[in-house]
């Protein structure tokens, strides 16, 4: 809570940030008063719990890989959808089938997928597999996805790989609902926030202005309420 109390206070000082996702265990008792408590601050607009779970212990940052199958916690999942909060859904292309099953069982939920899917497995057999799985997550209309990360497997800002993975998401879930994440300040391990911009932009160069428009500004604006 104190760091939500942080950030609110730059953005009362500077107007910036617009936007607050916050921190919130939703299995946890106490649920109910911690939303409350993030509700008072007016840049709150969500929560992201990370559920994402992998083979690779490096990778990891779930206990399970089903988390968001408990009944616990998806009751809390509905009470922060009936709230009309944003769901911050970080996941690997194993637990999609479940995302998707998670999005299809609560249609009125607001679901971003951090990160594009983090496609960790760059194989034929991996590229293949995430981009089924994003499918089946696309068709779920209340869900929008994030590019951003897309260096992170690789650690660098590699233009090709941005615009490889650009191209097929916003294919698959319409560029209304993607959106430019600069992902900073973790990207700044390994690149500068001007080259990982340029490197968005010049993948998205062949869009159309109202598609640009949408993945820098408007699939963002409006889903966050900016």
């Amino acid at each position: 809570m104190s760091e939500t109390r942080w950030v609110q206070s730059v953005s009362d000082a500077h107007g910036w940030p617009a936007a607050i996702v916050a921190y919130a265990a939703l299995a946890a008792e106490n649920l109910t008063r911690t939303l409350d408590a993030h509700g008072e601050f007016p840049a709150f607009r969500g929560i992201r719990q990370q559920l994402h779970w992998h083979e690779n212990e490096l990778y990891r940052f779930a206990a399970t890989p089903d988390i968001m199958n408990g009944a616990a916690w998806r009751k809390s999942f509905a009470e922060v959808a009936a709230r009309g909060l944003v769901f911050e859904l970080q996941l690997f292309t194993s637990q999609f089938a479940d995302g998707a099953r998670l999005a299809k069982d609560f249609p009125d939920a607001s679901i971003v997928l951090e990160h594009a899917g983090m496609r960790e497995d760059d194989s034929p057999a991996g590229r293949t597999a995430w981009a089924e799985g994003l499918k089946r997550l696309a068709e779920n209309t209340n869900v929008s996805t994030k590019l951003s990360g897309l260096g992170t497997f690789v650690q660098r800002c590699d233009a090709a790989g941005i615009a490889d993975i650009m191209h097929q998401t916003v294919e698959i879930f319409g560029a209304e609902r993607c959106m430019f994440d600069s992902n900073f300040p973790i990207e700044k391990l390994w690149t500068g926030y001007a080259d990982l911009l340029n490197g968005h932009l010049a993948a998205a160069a062949h869009y159309s202005e109202p598609e640009r428009r949408a993945i820098f500004h408007d699939t963002a604006a409006k889903i966050y309420r900016l």
